[in-house]
C-alpha cells in the first residue's frame, strides 16, 4: 500500500466542520489552541459556530481550513498512518508542506493567516467571481475566456481534464458561463470563493506574502510532496519561497499533480480536511487503475480510515 494525502482548498468550508473531532481528540483541540495562541484568532468559535457569512471571508476561510487538516494530521501521525506523497489544492499545499516534512506547524499557520489577510484584502477593485466548468478540455475554456471581450477571465484552475475553474470578473464569468454552454459544456457552477485567485490579479498579494515567506526556514523533505505550480515533485534545492509567492498568481495544475501521484503507485488517496471535492477528482482521473479512495471530515470517517488502513498493513 502506497499512501498519498490531499488537503482540500477554500469553497468546501462549511459551518460546523471539525467540531467532533475538536471535541473527542486532544490532538485536534491541540491545534486550535495553537492557531488561536499564534493569530489570535478564535478560529474553533468561526469554524464551529459561524456565522457563514464570517467563515467565508477569506481570512478566515484559509485559517479555518488548514486548522482542521493540521489536526487531522496530527491524529493520523499518531496512528503511525504516513504518507508516501501529499498534495494539495491551492492554500493545500500548505498543509502537504507539513505533512512532507518541509515545513512546521506554526510557520503554516502564520503564513496562511497572512495570506489569507492578503488575498482579501490586496484584490483590486471590482467584482470577482469563480466558476467551474465541467465537460470541456484546456483548449476549450481558453478557446471560451478569449471569446469574452474587455473583461478579465482566465483558466484558473486545472483540477482534472475536464473540470477547469476559471476565475475573473464577475460580468465576464456571467458571459464565459453561457458562452461555454453554447459550447456544449455539462455544467458550470459558480464557487463560494471572493476574488480572482491564481490569476495575475493578485499580484500585490504575492508581493506582500514573499515577504512573509523570507521570515521561514523550510527543513528538507520526508516524503514526496506534489506542488501545484507545475505538477511536479518538489526537490530539495527548489526555491520553496518563490514557488509559493507565484503560486497565489498561476493556475493550479491538479490534474497533472495526480498524475504524478499515480506514476509515483500511490494506489491510496486520504482526503484530510473538509468536503470530498479531491476524492471526486480522483475518481474522475484515475482512469482504470485500482485505487482506493478515504476521506476524512468527522469522527466517523477518521475513525473508519483508521480502520481500513489497520486491516491493510
Amino acid at each position: 500500500m502506497k499512501i498519498g494525502f490531499l488537503f482540500p482548498g477554500q469553497g468546501t468550508q462549511k459551518v460546523g466542520m471539525g467540531k467532533d473531532i475538536y471535541e473527542k481528540y486532544p490532538e485536534a483541540k491541540k491545534v486550535y489552541d495553537l492557531v488561536k495562541e499564534t493569530t489570535g484568532v478564535d478560529i474553533a468559535k468561526v469554524s464551529f459556530e459561524g456565522p457563514e457569512e464570517t467563515l467565508n471571508e477569506t481570512k478566515y476561510t484559509q485559517l479555518a481550513i488548514l486548522t482542521m487538516s493540521l489536526a487531522i494530521l496530527q491524529i493520523l501521525n499518531k496512528n503511525k498512518i504516513n504518507p508516501c506523497a501529499s498534495a494539495g489544492l491551492s492554500l493545500g499545499e500548505y498543509a502537504a508542506l507539513v505533512s512532507g516534512g518541509a515545513l512546521s506547524e506554526i510557520d503554516a499557520i502564520k503564513l496562511i493567516q497572512k495570506r489569507g489577510e492578503y488575498m482579501q484584502n490586496l484584490l483590486p477593485e471590482g467584482n470577482w467571481k469563480m466558476a467551474a466548468i465541467m465537460g470541456l478540455n484546456e483548449e476549450q475554456i481558453r478557446k471560451v475566456c478569449s471569446k469574452v471581450e474587455n473583461k478579465f477571465v482566465v483558466p484558473a484552475n486545472f483540477n482534472t481534464k475536464e473540470q477547469i475553474v476559471i476565475s475573473g470578473e464577475e460580468d465576464a464569468i456571467v458571459e464565459a458561463e453561457n458562452i461555454a454552454k453554447e459550447m456544449g459544456a455539462k455544467k458550470v457552477r459558480i464557487l463560494n470563493t471572493a476574488g480572482p485567485f491564481h490569476t495575475e490579479k493578485l499580484v500585490k498579494s504575492s508581493e506582500a506574502l514573499k515577504t512573509e515567506l523570507e521570515k521561514v526556514e523550510f527543513s528538507p523533505f520526508t516524503s514526496i510532496v506534489v506542488k501545484n505550480l507545475d505538477g511536479k515533485p518538489y526537490k530539495n534545492d527548489d526555491n520553496i519561497k518563490e514557488i509559493l509567492a507565484k503560486h497565489i498568481i498561476n493556475p493550479v495544475r491538479f490534474s497533472e499533480t495526480l498524475d504524478t501521484m499515480f506514476s509515483e503507485g500511490i494506489d491510496t488517496f486520504i482526503e484530510i480536511g473538509p468536503g470530498t471535492t479531491l476524492s471526486g477528482f480522483v475518481k474522475r482521473e484515475k482512469g482504470d487503475r485500482e485505487v482506493n479512495i478515504l476521506n476524512i471530515c468527522d469522527v466517523e470517517t477518521l475513525e473508519d480510515t483508521i480502520a481500513k488502513i489497520n486491516e491493510e498493513i
